[in-house]
């Protein structure tokens, strides 16, 4: 916790890298709906330098209040309050309209059919030509892009089987099924990436 709300450092860090490519891609006003709000740092940090965006947190039922300290302490117009999301449920009829969507570190963390969930209702949830936005390490072809991400994906698969990093290819395909075509894939400090889809 720093100053009675909960901190992430690795929010700290990739908050300013995303936001250069999100402010390029989310240019026209609408409502994003982010997925996987968590500490809420990048919700202040993203409504903050896109004023133009009404910003829609979301986390899982049992985690989605943990933002509020530091939405409470900026008070931001254009941050809505967090809505339960599980990705799985009937939570997505609680969504509004939206023109985009984001999420950050959550492919590797869910289950394979949360993440094909996610899909399903970010699918359904975007207008035709909506842009979902998604950051993470990924693989390739099978192959880690750095000893670090194997590192890192050895110590998922140990605590939970069911984690693990994605790979590039079975994400494109699960995109193209449910209405999402892969569009751009950006090299990301700590190798990381984000992924633009498109709805079709």
């Amino acid at each position: 916790m720093l100053k009675d709300k909960p901190f992430s450092q690795a929010c700290e860090n990739n908050k300013q890298p995303i936001l250069e490519i999100l402010a390029d891609i989310f240019e026209q006003p609408g409502t994003a709906l982010e997925i996987g709000t968590g500490t809420g740092q990048h919700a202040v940090h993203f409504a903050q330098h896109l004023p133009h965006l009404i910003w829609q947190p979301s986390d899982h039922p049992q985690n989605y209040q943990l933002c509020m300290p530091w939405l409470d302490a900026t008070r931001l117009s254009n941050i809505n309050q967090p809505i339960a999301l599980d990705v799985t449920g009937q939570d997505w009829g609680q969504v509004p309209a939206i023109s985009g969507a984001f999420s950050a570190n959550t492919a590797h963390i869910m289950a394979w059919p949360e993440v094909e969930a996610m899909f399903r209702g970010v699918g359904k949830a975007l207008p035709t030509d909506g842009v979902f936005c998604l950051y993470g390490p990924f693989s390739y072809a099978g192959k880690h892009t750095s000893p670090s991400n194997e590192r890192f994906d050895s110590h998922l698969r140990a605590q939970a089987p069911h984690m693990g990093i994605r790979d590039i290819e079975d994400m494109r395909r699960l995109g193209e099924a449910t209405g999402l075509m892969m569009e751009q894939d950006f090299d990301m400090p700590a190798n990381n990436r984000l992924l633009v889809w498109r709805r079709f």
